[in-house]
């Protein structure tokens, strides 16, 4: 690989974390990709722990100019989650935040209509979740999605990281019983900068391994 990446692609990110899973977690009764990027590393784990694959929806709220800097993320459920000290740092105004929130609601809503196999507060009622994604940087989306499953009867929340900054995956930890990260490497700055391969993954994709 070349220097500074972890990763050949998702695929591989995700037969690698299957391995460190199995090895330091209870059985998973149900793998639930964050879409899009996160839903292929999470079918490569659904197949080699033979657990069923699902969608779990959630979107980041983006920085005004930086769409990518995560200022928090609207869950599954439509709540919220904000760093409202970044967003000050950021100049996200109160009128902008409601508008980023609205949109990040509305495509929750729209990807909750098109993809298949998205997982529902039923299906995760006394089941051991297993939320898998490519990766984080500040943790928002993965956040929002845990406080979901808190609102639920999931018997067990469990979030599975390629790689995420160190000081992003132990405040996760309040999220979730139990956080499995693979790695934790100094000069974080962005999730693509680990992988050899970090190509955008489309709908069309997502779709087809959930289906």
């Amino acid at each position: 690989m070349e220097p500074g990446t972890v990763f050949a692609d998702r695929a591989d990110a995700g037969r690698r974390l299957a391995a460190r899973v199995r090895d330091s977690t209870t059985d998973v009764d149900l793998v639930c990709g964050i879409p899009r990027g996160g839903v292929v590393v999470a079918a490569a784990v659904s197949d080699l722990l033979h657990a069923p694959l699902r969608a779990v929806v959630a979107r980041k709220v983006g920085a005004p100019g930086h769409p990518e800097l995560a200022l928090g993320a609207v869950g599954p459920g439509g709540a919220a989650v904000l760093d409202e000290a970044l967003a000050r740092r950021a100049g996200a105004t109160p009128a902008y935040l409601a508008r980023a929130v609205d949109a990040a609601r509305a495509e929750v809503e729209d990807r909750l209509r098109r993809l298949p196999s998205v997982v529902t507060a039923a299906e995760v009622a006394g089941r051991t979740v297993l939320v898998v994604d490519d990766g984080v940087a500040t943790g928002a989306t993965a956040a929002a999605v845990g406080r979901w499953l808190a609102t639920t009867d999931a018997a067990r929340r469990v979030l599975a990281l390629p790689v995420a900054p160190a000081d992003t995956a132990a405040a996760l930890r309040a999220d979730y019983d139990d956080v499995v990260t693979l790695q934790t490497p100094a000069g974080f700055v962005a999730v693509g900068q680990w992988y050899r391969d970090f190509r955008q993954v489309s709908d069309d994709e997502a779709a087809r391994l959930l289906g």
